[in-house]
């Protein structure tokens, strides 16, 4: 009992000790806060709005201390800029617009979604602006339209500026009315953006002990030495960034329809109708988001009409022809209208060369439909023309015997009035009724007669 008495007096501040050393080693590593990080890299679509209130959610979950928006954008949409700014501004975790990496820009839509930010930085070299609104085809609007949004644009950045002085709001006034741009050095001079930073974890160590203001009141950033998690797009956000890319969505409209006309002129099968349809919904997002001039799918349309036109009715390729003119034509105005940004542009490369595929193949088509039609028929009697047969009862002069021909037995009469011998071979000229008219190939007899 002694000896256990002895035991339990050794061990017990040994346990204490390593408790007590223990405990604030853990405590410490609890307390090591969390950056998340999001990289936005592509037009402003909703997309980036999903992503980001996604990338929030978590971050309130895991109790980030900041979360990071990493913006590259050329700008895009007004309705998907106004969702993000209500994302970012209703989060109860400090977001931190960062404009990098070197040579990003947050043109235009980025530029109010940058001014929405709880903190804004900026990379060496980067710039950010040019926030004039354009049509949802990109064109110019109309003078009313025009000072209708920017009215709107301008009271929206004057109140997401305002914080910032009344220098900021007349330089970020400007963006919109001018379409200013402006660096990242002078942006930080300005008071328009907080910080130039080279990267994330420079960054961090700038943001540690900056105050912000959220929905829950003003705090201090606590970021020295932040744990950063990085937030990756998921699969349908991959796959959906993908599909606001004007050249992945021409493409799978030329493949579209192709498929659909293949399972029209050849009903019964699945796999070409069901590609077709896939293809042509993904488009079809593809298109609600992108700026577009809906005039292009006329062309489009008639493109292909003139390819099937010219299987039906063979004009020797003319129709096919002009289907590959209408196809680039629609392609180039569906997309390439004049004032339609540059980064919303189809490749004309890619639109050609798709366009002279697509009509080689339907000429291809068109080859096979026109040999088909300049086959001679080969059913029925008219099959017997040219066949070989052998005689199986003597023919008279000007008589009728018996020939074998493709395991039918048939009346038949030479050609040229003479006899023709059991066991010879003969060539079918002509059918008439139910009697072969033939003539005997010289030096050929059945082995079997």
């Amino acid at each position: 009992m002694s000896r256990l008495r002895k035991l339990i007096s050794i061990v017990t501040p040994a346990i204490i000790l390593i408790g007590l050393i223990v405990v604030p080693i853990i405590n410490a590593q609890e307390e090591i806060p969390l950056a998340m990080v999001l990289t936005a890299d592509g037009a402003v679509t909703p997309t980036m709005g999903e992503y980001l209130a996604r990338g929030i959610r978590l971050a309130e979950q895991r109790g980030a201390e900041v979360l990071i928006f990493q913006l590259n954008t050329p700008g895009g949409g007004v309705e998907a800029m106004t969702d993000i700014v209500e994302i970012i501004r209703g989060s109860t975790i400090p977001v931190v617009i960062f404009v990098a990496p070197r040579g990003a820009i947050a043109g235009s839509a980025g530029t109010v979604i940058t001014l929405a930010g709880h903190v804004a930085a900026m990379a060496p070299e980067t710039a950010i602006g040019a926030a004039s609104p354009v049509g949802a085809q990109g064109e110019d609007i109309g003078e009313t339209m025009e000072a209708k949004v920017k009215e709107i644009l301008k009271a929206q950045v004057r109140s997401l500026a305002e914080r910032r002085g009344p220098e900021v709001v007349a330089l970020a006034e400007a963006t919109i009315e001018e379409a200013k741009a402006i660096s990242a050095r002078e942006a930080v001079e300005a008071g328009f953006v907080d910080f130039i930073a080279n990267d994330v974890h420079d960054l961090l160590s700038q943001l540690d002990g900056y105050k912000v203001e959220t929905l829950e009141g003003e705090r201090i950033l606590h970021t020295a030495n932040a744990e950063v998690s990085r937030l990756e797009l998921n699969l349908i956000e991959q796959l959906l960034f993908v599909l606001t890319n004007p050249n992945i969505v021409f493409i799978l409209l030329t493949i579209g329809v192709q498929a659909i006309l293949i399972e029209l002129s050849h009903p019964g099968g699945w796999v070409a109708g069901f590609i077709g349809v896939v293809c042509l919904s993904l488009a079809a997002y593809g298109l609600g988001v992108l700026p577009v001039n809906w005039f292009g799918l006329i062309f489009l349309a008639t493109a292909f009409a003139l390819f099937v036109l010219d299987i039906k009715a063979p004009t020797h390729g003319a129709l096919t022809a002009a289907g590959v003119g209408s196809l680039i034509v629609g392609a180039l105005v569906l997309f390439n209208s004049p004032a339609t940004p540059e980064f919303q542009r189809v490749s004309v490369p890619l639109v050609i060369v798709s366009s002279l595929i697509t009509g080689g193949m339907f000429a291809i088509a068109l080859t096979f439909a026109v040999r088909a039609q300049r086959t001679p028929v080969r059913t029925g009697r008219e099959a017997l023309v040219g066949r070989v047969g052998v005689v199986r009862e003597e023919i008279p002069p000007f008589g009728s015997g018996s020939v074998q021909v493709g395991g039918e037995l048939w009346s038949a009469e030479s050609a040229q009035g003479a006899p023709i011998t059991p066991g010879s071979r003969v060539e079918v000229l002509s059918v008439s009724g139910i009697r072969l008219r033939v003539q005997e190939i010289q030096g050929g007899s059945d082995s079997n007669k």
